[in-house]
Protein backbone atom coordinates (compact mmCIF):
# COMPACT_ATOMS: atom_id res chain seq x y z
CA UNK A 1 0.00 0.00 0.00
CA UNK A 2 1.64 3.33 -0.73
CA UNK A 3 1.04 5.80 2.23
CA UNK A 4 0.47 9.54 2.20
CA UNK A 5 3.66 11.40 3.24
CA UNK A 6 3.01 14.39 5.80
CA UNK A 7 5.66 16.83 6.55
CA UNK A 8 5.97 17.63 9.91
CA UNK A 9 6.88 21.28 11.22
CA UNK A 10 8.08 21.59 14.41
CA UNK A 11 8.89 17.97 14.65
CA UNK A 12 11.09 17.31 17.96
CA UNK A 13 9.09 19.65 19.95
CA UNK A 14 6.76 18.13 22.68
CA UNK A 15 3.68 18.83 19.62
CA UNK A 16 5.53 17.37 16.90
CA UNK A 17 6.69 13.90 18.56
CA UNK A 18 3.28 13.29 20.00
CA UNK A 19 1.80 14.11 16.53
CA UNK A 20 4.09 11.72 14.73
CA UNK A 21 3.59 9.20 17.25
CA UNK A 22 -0.18 9.24 16.14
CA UNK A 23 0.03 9.48 12.15
CA UNK A 24 2.36 6.30 12.58
CA UNK A 25 0.48 4.24 14.52
CA UNK A 26 -2.15 1.40 13.51
CA UNK A 27 -5.88 2.57 12.66
CA UNK A 28 -8.78 1.79 14.61
CA UNK A 29 -8.99 -1.29 12.30
CA UNK A 30 -5.90 -2.54 13.51
CA UNK A 31 -4.38 -1.43 9.83
CA UNK A 32 -1.04 -0.21 9.52
CA UNK A 33 -1.54 3.34 9.28
CA UNK A 34 -2.00 5.18 5.58
CA UNK A 35 0.90 7.23 7.02
CA UNK A 36 4.71 7.62 6.61
CA UNK A 37 6.35 11.16 8.01
CA UNK A 38 8.78 13.39 7.18
CA UNK A 39 10.49 15.47 10.13
CA UNK A 40 12.06 18.67 9.33
CA UNK A 41 15.04 19.50 12.00
CA UNK A 42 17.63 22.24 11.50
CA UNK A 43 19.36 19.49 13.52
CA UNK A 44 19.44 15.92 12.25
CA UNK A 45 21.73 14.58 15.42
CA UNK A 46 20.05 16.38 18.17
CA UNK A 47 18.49 13.58 20.72
CA UNK A 48 14.79 13.97 19.12
CA UNK A 49 15.85 13.41 15.94
CA UNK A 50 18.11 10.68 16.51
CA UNK A 51 15.01 9.45 18.09
CA UNK A 52 12.35 10.10 15.28
CA UNK A 53 14.89 7.92 12.98
CA UNK A 54 14.64 5.46 14.88
CA UNK A 55 11.15 5.05 14.26
CA UNK A 56 11.51 5.05 10.45
CA UNK A 57 10.65 9.12 10.35
CA UNK A 58 12.67 10.49 7.72
CA UNK A 59 14.71 13.17 9.35
CA UNK A 60 15.60 15.96 6.90
CA UNK A 61 17.34 19.48 7.20
CA UNK A 62 16.40 21.26 4.25
CA UNK A 63 14.66 24.21 2.83
CA UNK A 64 10.67 24.19 3.69
CA UNK A 65 9.91 24.06 0.05
CA UNK A 66 12.54 21.40 -0.59
CA UNK A 67 10.82 19.81 2.31
CA UNK A 68 7.94 19.84 1.05
CA UNK A 69 8.63 18.39 -2.47
CA UNK A 70 6.16 14.80 -3.19
CA UNK A 71 4.41 15.57 0.51
CA UNK A 72 0.50 14.79 0.61
CA UNK A 73 0.01 16.67 3.85
CA UNK A 74 1.58 18.74 6.11
CA UNK A 75 1.37 19.48 10.12
CA UNK A 76 2.93 22.96 10.51
CA UNK A 77 3.35 24.28 13.93
CA UNK A 78 6.13 27.33 14.30
CA UNK A 79 8.25 27.86 17.09
CA UNK A 80 7.42 31.16 18.61
CA UNK A 81 9.77 30.66 21.54
CA UNK A 82 12.80 30.49 18.92
CA UNK A 83 11.67 33.47 16.47
CA UNK A 84 9.46 35.62 17.90
CA UNK A 85 5.72 37.37 17.47
CA UNK A 86 6.83 39.46 14.35
CA UNK A 87 8.75 36.56 12.74
CA UNK A 88 6.16 33.67 13.81
CA UNK A 89 3.34 36.00 11.76
CA UNK A 90 5.02 36.34 8.73
CA UNK A 91 6.98 32.61 8.42
CA UNK A 92 3.58 31.25 9.54
CA UNK A 93 1.94 32.61 6.03
CA UNK A 94 4.70 32.11 3.71
CA UNK A 95 4.92 28.36 4.58
CA UNK A 96 1.25 28.40 3.49
CA UNK A 97 2.05 30.22 0.49
CA UNK A 98 4.80 27.70 -0.37
CA UNK A 99 2.90 24.68 0.38
CA UNK A 100 0.15 26.21 -1.92
CA UNK A 101 2.96 25.87 -4.49
CA UNK A 102 4.12 22.51 -3.71
CA UNK A 103 2.59 20.73 -6.35
CA UNK A 104 1.39 17.16 -4.86
CA UNK A 105 0.24 19.17 -1.32
CA UNK A 106 -3.13 18.52 -0.92
CA UNK A 107 -3.57 19.03 3.06
CA UNK A 108 -2.50 22.05 5.30
CA UNK A 109 -2.68 21.76 8.89
CA UNK A 110 -2.01 24.85 11.25
CA UNK A 111 -1.28 24.14 14.46
CA UNK A 112 -3.11 27.18 16.30
CA UNK A 113 -3.61 28.69 19.79
CA UNK A 114 -6.16 30.90 20.80
CA UNK A 115 -5.70 34.71 19.87
CA UNK A 116 -5.63 35.87 22.98
CA UNK A 117 -5.69 39.47 22.48
CA UNK A 118 -9.08 39.28 20.18
CA UNK A 119 -10.66 37.04 22.34
CA UNK A 120 -10.13 40.13 25.01
CA UNK A 121 -11.66 42.58 22.85
CA UNK A 122 -8.11 43.50 22.07
CA UNK A 123 -7.71 44.92 25.57
CA UNK A 124 -3.37 45.04 25.96
CA UNK A 125 -4.04 42.95 29.39
CA UNK A 126 -4.61 39.86 26.98
CA UNK A 127 -1.67 40.68 24.68
CA UNK A 128 0.46 37.13 24.78
CA UNK A 129 2.83 37.13 22.11
CA UNK A 130 3.56 33.21 21.58
CA UNK A 131 -0.64 32.54 21.40
CA UNK A 132 -1.49 36.00 19.50
CA UNK A 133 1.38 35.50 16.81
CA UNK A 134 -0.62 32.12 16.15
CA UNK A 135 -4.15 33.12 16.06
CA UNK A 136 -3.07 35.63 13.40
CA UNK A 137 -1.74 33.67 10.76
CA UNK A 138 -5.01 31.73 11.62
CA UNK A 139 -7.30 34.34 10.94
CA UNK A 140 -5.43 35.26 7.45
CA UNK A 141 -5.55 31.22 6.67
CA UNK A 142 -9.91 32.21 6.73
CA UNK A 143 -9.58 34.66 4.20
CA UNK A 144 -7.86 31.70 1.62
CA UNK A 145 -9.76 29.31 -0.25
CA UNK A 146 -9.94 25.63 0.69
CA UNK A 147 -10.51 23.03 -1.83
CA UNK A 148 -11.10 19.12 -1.29
CA UNK A 149 -10.10 17.23 -4.12
CA UNK A 150 -7.13 16.18 -6.23
CA UNK A 151 -5.87 19.08 -8.36
CA UNK A 152 -5.96 22.10 -5.11
CA UNK A 153 -5.05 22.18 -1.25
CA UNK A 154 -7.34 21.96 1.92
CA UNK A 155 -6.50 23.45 5.25
CA UNK A 156 -7.67 23.19 8.41
CA UNK A 157 -6.70 24.98 11.74
CA UNK A 158 -6.17 22.82 14.88
CA UNK A 159 -5.96 25.08 17.86
CA UNK A 160 -4.79 23.37 21.19
CA UNK A 161 -3.41 24.97 23.90
CA UNK A 162 -1.45 24.43 27.12
CA UNK A 163 -0.16 20.82 27.56
CA UNK A 164 -0.79 18.54 31.17
CA UNK A 165 2.24 17.45 30.45
CA UNK A 166 3.57 20.88 32.20
CA UNK A 167 2.58 19.65 35.15
CA UNK A 168 5.91 17.70 35.35
CA UNK A 169 8.03 20.23 33.63
CA UNK A 170 6.93 23.26 33.36
CA UNK A 171 4.26 26.40 34.08
CA UNK A 172 1.91 24.01 35.81
CA UNK A 173 4.23 21.98 38.12
CA UNK A 174 4.15 22.25 42.31
CA UNK A 175 6.68 25.66 42.23
CA UNK A 176 8.04 23.54 46.17
CA UNK A 177 6.88 21.19 48.44
CA UNK A 178 6.99 22.28 52.31
CA UNK A 179 8.58 20.32 54.92
CA UNK A 180 5.29 18.46 55.80
CA UNK A 181 5.08 16.96 52.47
CA UNK A 182 2.69 19.43 51.12
CA UNK A 183 2.76 20.19 47.79
CA UNK A 184 2.02 23.98 46.66
CA UNK A 185 0.51 24.50 43.18
CA UNK A 186 0.83 28.09 42.96
CA UNK A 187 -0.87 30.43 40.15
CA UNK A 188 -2.51 34.10 39.74
CA UNK A 189 -5.22 32.19 37.93
CA UNK A 190 -7.64 33.27 40.55
CA UNK A 191 -11.30 30.82 39.88
CA UNK A 192 -10.59 30.61 36.19
CA UNK A 193 -9.91 27.72 33.91
CA UNK A 194 -6.86 26.33 31.73
CA UNK A 195 -7.96 24.44 28.91
CA UNK A 196 -5.25 21.71 29.50
CA UNK A 197 -4.64 19.23 26.50
CA UNK A 198 -2.90 15.84 27.08
CA UNK A 199 -0.07 15.60 24.00
CA UNK A 200 -1.31 12.19 23.25
CA UNK A 201 -4.68 14.31 22.60
CA UNK A 202 -3.47 16.92 20.51
CA UNK A 203 -1.90 13.84 18.25
CA UNK A 204 -5.25 12.08 18.20
CA UNK A 205 -6.70 15.42 17.00
CA UNK A 206 -3.81 15.77 14.14
CA UNK A 207 -4.64 12.30 13.05
CA UNK A 208 -8.11 12.84 12.83
CA UNK A 209 -7.68 16.16 10.85
CA UNK A 210 -5.87 14.36 8.10
CA UNK A 211 -8.39 10.95 8.16
CA UNK A 212 -11.25 13.54 7.94
CA UNK A 213 -9.65 16.38 5.17
CA UNK A 214 -13.52 16.66 3.47
CA UNK A 215 -14.75 17.33 7.32
CA UNK A 216 -12.04 19.95 8.26
CA UNK A 217 -11.89 21.69 5.26
CA UNK A 218 -11.80 25.32 5.98
CA UNK A 219 -12.62 24.33 9.63
CA UNK A 220 -10.83 25.44 12.77
CA UNK A 221 -10.79 22.30 15.43
CA UNK A 222 -10.58 24.17 18.96
CA UNK A 223 -9.30 20.99 21.40
CA UNK A 224 -8.58 20.08 24.82
CA UNK A 225 -8.78 17.60 27.23
CA UNK A 226 -10.42 19.52 30.03
CA UNK A 227 -11.25 22.67 31.61
CA UNK A 228 -9.01 22.40 34.82
CA UNK A 229 -9.65 24.92 37.16
CA UNK A 230 -6.68 25.16 40.59
CA UNK A 231 -8.81 23.37 42.81
CA UNK A 232 -9.68 21.14 40.79
CA UNK A 233 -6.40 20.72 40.80
CA UNK A 234 -5.60 20.45 43.84
CA UNK A 235 -8.13 17.83 44.64
CA UNK A 236 -7.77 15.51 42.15
CA UNK A 237 -4.07 15.58 42.94
CA UNK A 238 -4.86 14.53 46.64
CA UNK A 239 -7.27 11.94 44.92
CA UNK A 240 -5.13 10.01 42.77
CA UNK A 241 -1.61 10.60 45.36
CA UNK A 242 -3.15 10.40 48.24
CA UNK A 243 -0.85 13.32 49.10
CA UNK A 244 -1.36 16.78 51.06
CA UNK A 245 -1.37 19.89 48.23
CA UNK A 246 -2.56 23.39 48.19
CA UNK A 247 -3.91 25.90 45.76
CA UNK A 248 -1.56 29.52 46.63
CA UNK A 249 -3.73 32.03 44.91
CA UNK A 250 -1.39 34.71 44.11
CA UNK A 251 -1.18 38.23 42.54
CA UNK A 252 0.72 38.06 38.39
CA UNK A 253 3.74 39.77 40.90
CA UNK A 254 3.94 37.20 43.34
CA UNK A 255 3.83 34.59 40.54
CA UNK A 256 6.96 36.40 38.42
CA UNK A 257 8.93 36.26 41.91
CA UNK A 258 8.95 32.80 41.54
CA UNK A 259 11.12 33.09 38.68
CA UNK A 260 14.53 34.72 38.33
CA UNK A 261 15.45 37.29 34.67
CA UNK A 262 11.35 37.57 33.58
CA UNK A 263 12.89 40.71 31.90
CA UNK A 264 14.64 38.67 29.01
CA UNK A 265 13.25 38.21 25.95
CA UNK A 266 10.38 35.41 25.67
CA UNK A 267 11.67 34.58 22.49
CA UNK A 268 15.35 33.31 21.92
CA UNK A 269 16.19 35.14 19.01
CA UNK A 270 13.48 38.10 20.78
CA UNK A 271 15.08 42.06 19.37
CA UNK A 272 14.67 44.87 20.45
CA UNK A 273 10.71 46.25 21.12
CA UNK A 274 9.85 41.94 21.66
CA UNK A 275 7.68 41.00 24.90
CA UNK A 276 9.44 39.92 27.60
CA UNK A 277 8.73 36.87 29.65
CA UNK A 278 6.97 38.96 32.16
CA UNK A 279 4.93 41.12 29.72
CA UNK A 280 3.84 37.26 27.51
CA UNK A 281 2.81 35.38 30.51
CA UNK A 282 0.94 38.32 32.03
CA UNK A 283 -1.53 38.35 28.79
CA UNK A 284 -1.41 34.58 29.05
CA UNK A 285 -2.31 33.95 32.98
CA UNK A 286 -4.94 37.45 33.01
CA UNK A 287 -6.27 34.90 30.17
CA UNK A 288 -6.73 32.25 32.07
CA UNK A 289 -7.81 33.89 35.18
CA UNK A 290 -10.82 36.15 33.12
CA UNK A 291 -12.13 32.33 31.77
CA UNK A 292 -11.87 33.97 27.96
CA UNK A 293 -10.57 30.65 26.40
CA UNK A 294 -13.74 28.19 25.88
CA UNK A 295 -14.34 24.49 24.23
CA UNK A 296 -16.55 23.21 23.49
CA UNK A 297 -16.13 19.76 25.28
CA UNK A 298 -19.74 17.89 24.12
CA UNK A 299 -18.56 18.06 20.93
CA UNK A 300 -14.75 17.16 21.66
CA UNK A 301 -15.76 13.98 23.50
CA UNK A 302 -18.03 13.14 20.44
CA UNK A 303 -15.06 13.45 18.47
CA UNK A 304 -12.35 11.53 20.99
CA UNK A 305 -14.93 9.61 23.99
CA UNK A 306 -11.52 8.07 25.08
CA UNK A 307 -9.56 11.37 25.28
CA UNK A 308 -8.50 12.02 28.81
CA UNK A 309 -9.33 13.78 31.95
CA UNK A 310 -6.96 15.36 34.42
CA UNK A 311 -7.21 11.78 36.12
CA UNK A 312 -7.06 9.57 33.82
CA UNK A 313 -3.42 11.51 32.70
CA UNK A 314 -2.32 11.15 36.34
CA UNK A 315 -3.18 8.00 36.68
CA UNK A 316 -1.61 6.91 33.48
CA UNK A 317 1.62 9.13 34.56
CA UNK A 318 1.88 7.84 37.91
CA UNK A 319 1.99 11.57 38.14
CA UNK A 320 3.40 12.33 41.95
CA UNK A 321 4.43 15.71 41.64
CA UNK A 322 8.08 15.78 40.83
CA UNK A 323 9.56 17.26 37.84
CA UNK A 324 10.73 14.79 35.15
CA UNK A 325 14.04 13.89 34.48
CA UNK A 326 13.59 15.37 30.81
CA UNK A 327 12.24 18.62 30.36
CA UNK A 328 8.69 18.12 27.92
CA UNK A 329 9.72 21.81 26.20
CA UNK A 330 12.28 21.57 24.14
CA UNK A 331 12.98 25.32 24.69
CA UNK A 332 13.48 24.45 28.58
CA UNK A 333 15.56 21.88 27.77
CA UNK A 334 17.49 23.61 25.46
CA UNK A 335 18.28 26.04 28.40
CA UNK A 336 16.25 29.20 27.36
CA UNK A 337 13.91 28.71 29.89
CA UNK A 338 13.41 30.82 32.61
CA UNK A 339 15.25 29.61 36.16
CA UNK A 340 13.19 28.76 39.14
CA UNK A 341 14.14 31.48 42.40
CA UNK A 342 14.86 29.04 44.59
CA UNK A 343 14.56 31.06 47.50
CA UNK A 344 11.25 32.21 46.93
CA UNK A 345 10.33 29.22 46.38
CA UNK A 346 11.01 27.96 49.65
CA UNK A 347 8.73 30.36 51.36
CA UNK A 348 5.55 29.43 49.91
Amino acid sequence: MSRKLILVIGATGAQGLAVIASLLAPSADGAPSPYAVRALTRDTESRRARGLTDQGVEVVKASVFAALEGAYGAWVNTDGFTIGEQREIYIGMRIFELAKQAKTLRHYVWSSIDYFLKKGGYDNRYRCGHCDAKGRVADWMRAQPSFVGNSDMTWSIVTGGAYMEMLTSGMFAPAGQRADGTFVFAAPIGDGRVPMIALADLGYFARYTFDHRAETSGKELEVASEMVGWDHLVATFTKVTGQRAVYKRQTLDEWFDNFENTDRPVAAEGKEGSMSFKENFSGWWNTYHDDLRKRDMEWIREINPDGYTLEKWMVENRYDGSRGSVPILKAVEDGRGVKPNTERRAQL
